[in-house]
């Protein structure tokens, strides 16, 4: 690729395994800006939920994209490569470098590789499919995923309303599944992207996945999902619909004890790690490292912008 395009840093992983600390230890050495990649965190009623950025972690370089999505607005590759777009020549602009961090592969490679051009979906068959899922629920349909397009399928959540429906209506009007979309989408690139991977396995992550909740609820995580319910009590709404929210959500209005709460938390977030570790490892274009080394990391950055082979 042409040492000529803008270079962006690009810090993907599953989560937990570290990424904010590395980004701004990056954002110091090198001038950057970082932006949000984890489709997530772009909700703005749970930054604790989240994981986002705290305040304190903020104030040290700017950061983009974080909290700015109320949470019944949806959000999408497409929509996130344009406000990614947008934040990555606002950086350069500037002078600094985009760091992209998250753990949403999805929406990365949707930036670097091209989105799949795929039709507008007919309302009538939108609408179907968002009956279905509420008359059936959305493992259901999960499950009829699996069938029809296994590879996306593995990728998702089977309580991601969202992205299932979406699969599903995309396949029904186009005859194509999601993934033979997207392996179709592959534009001249636009920026000079160092892939880098954090490096872990599901046993070492589940106990800090364990702690990282635990600190969450000592943070405030219920107080800050009823002030969500305040803007928003409607279970369905996309941004409930992320990890620890729906969990939230479901002790607060008396489906989940206290315990149970915890545990189908973590659950959840563990099996979400694991189709991200699944999601990172098939990319060979990724250039791995240990969660803790951020100076190998950052001689990695140097070396990618001095132009070395």
């Amino acid at each position: 690729m042409s040492n000529e395009l803008p270079a962006v840093i690009c810090l993907v992983g599953p989560t937990g395994a570290g990424k904010t600390a590395a980004a701004l230890h990056l954002a110091e050495r090198f001038a950057g800006t970082v932006i949000n990649a984890d489709s997530r965190q772009v909700y703005r009623d749970f930054p604790i939920i989240t994981a986002q950025p705290t305040a304190e972690e903020q104030a040290q370089c700017p950061h983009r994209l974080y909290g700015f999505l109320e949470t019944e607005a949806r959000m999408s590759a497409g929509v996130w490569g344009d406000h990614a777009t947008a934040a990555i020549d606002e950086a350069l602009a500037q002078g600094r470098l985009p760091l992209l961090v998250g753990g949403t592969g999805m929406y990365v490679r949707a930036l670097l590789d091209g989105i799949a051009a795929i039709p507008a979906i007919p309302r009538d068959i939108h609408v179907r499919w968002q009956e279905r899922c509420a008359a059936e629920g959305p493992q259901r349909l999960h499950a009829m995923l699996c069938d029809i397009d296994a590879e996306y399928a593995a990728r998702i959540h089977p309580n991601d309303r969202q992205r299932v429906t979406r699969a599903l209506e995309v396949h029904e009007h186009t005859g194509r599944t999601f993934s033979e979309w997207h392996r179709s989408a592959m534009p001249a690139p636009r920026y000079r992207a160092l892939r880098i991977g954090f490096a872990a396995t599901l046993d070492a992550l589940t106990p800090r996945l364990a702690h990282r909740i635990d600190l969450m609820l000592a943070a405030g995580a219920l107080d800050e999902a009823r002030r969500a319910r305040v803007h928003c009590d409607a279970p369905s709404a996309p941004g409930w619909s992320g990890i620890g929210c729906a969990e939230t959500y479901a002790h607060l209005v008396g489906s989940l004890d206290y315990e149970a709460m915890r545990h189908v938390w973590l659950h959840n977030t563990r099996a979400y790690a694991k189709r991200q570790l699944t999601w990172f490892r098939a990319d060979t274009r990724l250039t791995w490292y240990a969660p803790d080394d951020v100076e190998g990391i950052a001689l990695g950055v140097a070396s990618f912008l001095r132009g070395d082979a």
